[in-house]
This record gives C-alpha cells, sequence and structure tokens, in this order.
C-alpha cells in the first residue's frame, strides 16, 4: 500500500496544511518503528504501523482547526471518523481503525455520551498492540507546536485534564512500549 499516494489524493496541493499533515505523521510514525523495533517480543506488523501512523490523521482536512490551517465545517474531534470513512472508501479496515481510535487514550461510548461528543456513541478505544502504539506514539506531538518532542511525563500531564484513567493507560503503554 502507498500511504503517500492516497495523501496526495486528498492533500492534493503542497500547502501548509499538507506540509504539517506529512512532518506531524512522519514523526508519530518513527516513533512507532523506533519503539517496535526495540521490542521485537511483541510483533508487531511495522509495515503496517508506518502505514497507519501516516495516515491516522488523514481526515483533518475537513475540519475546522485554523490555527493548524483546517479550515473544514467539521469540530475537529471528528477528523478520526472522518478519517476512517476515507481509508474504509479505500478498502483499509484495519487503517481505519486506527484513524477513529487514536483520540486521547481513545474514547468510550460513555465518555462520549456524558461529555455530549459531536461522534456516534460507541467505543473508539485502541485494541491492537499497533493501534495503541499510534496512540501512544501520537501523544508526543502537536500540530500546533509541531518542532516539540513532549517528555513521557509532559505527555502524561497532557492528558490529565481529560480524566486520570487515560493518564493510567498512557503510562501502561510507556511501560510497554519504551
Amino acid at each position: 500500500m502507498n500511504y503517500q499516494a492516497i495523501i496526495d489524493k486528498y492533500y492534493p496541493q503542497d500547502d501548509e496544511l499538507k506540509q504539517l499533515l506529512v512532518k506531524h505523521s512522519r514523526q508519530v510514525a518513527d516513533r512507532c518503528l523506533e519503539a517496535g523495533r526495540r521490542h521485537p517480543q511483541l510483533n508487531l506488523d511495522l509495515q503496517f504501523l508506518e502505514e497507519a501512523a501516516m495516515l491516522h490523521d488523514i481526515g483533518i482536512r475537513w475540519c475546522h482547526a485554523p490555527g493548524i490551517f483546517c479550515i473544514g465545517e467539521e469540530p475537529y474531534i471528528r477528523h478520526g471518523l472522518i478519517g476512517g470513512k476515507l481509508l474504509r472508501e479505500e478498502g483499509l479496515m484495519r487503517h481505519a481503525r486506527v484513524c477513529e481510535r487514536h483520540t486521547g487514550t481513545g474514547l468510550t461510548r460513555e465518555q462520549i455520551l456524558r461529555q455530549h461528543l459531536p461522534l456516534p456513541p460507541e467505543d473508539f478505544c485502541p485494541e491492537t498492540r499497533e493501534e495503541q502504539l499510534v496512540c501512544y506514539a501520537d501523544k508526543f506531538y502537536s500540530k500546533s507546536h509541531p518542532d516539540r518532542v513532549l517528555t513521557v511525563g509532559q505527555a502524561a500531564q497532557s492528558l490529565e485534564k481529560f480524566g486520570h484513567e487515560g493518564v493510567e493507560k498512557f503510562l501502561s503503554w510507556a511501560a510497554l512500549f519504551e
């Protein structure tokens, strides 16, 4: 699968948004590959990890986040759902699941309902090791500050505002992948 062709299909112009998307995705992919190589006992699918990491944010273009060049109409929290739909249309079911499950440390049906999030009332939590690793790696890099790399502690602290359960999940991933 040629992830660059898919990026080019949905982001045909080499503008600031595409450059930011590719930079962020490459950062996440490189961290995933590094963890996968460091932990061969996890039997991670490295090719899939790279592809999924490069495509995990493919849906941002349709969202409204002008600070990162996204001038769409959808709430930003829907970017994973949008990306999942696009990748399903491409026949990339496993990749679509990564898109849908990388927000925070995953979103539960209960969180979606309790917070009245504009998402279907379903569980969107990473389940496979590859889904977990892309979700984990994503937390170290912000599209708002593309040159900053957070430490494990800083990334965990950034998740605290969403609840301690997510922090605990993130730290369990740190123990697994670092």
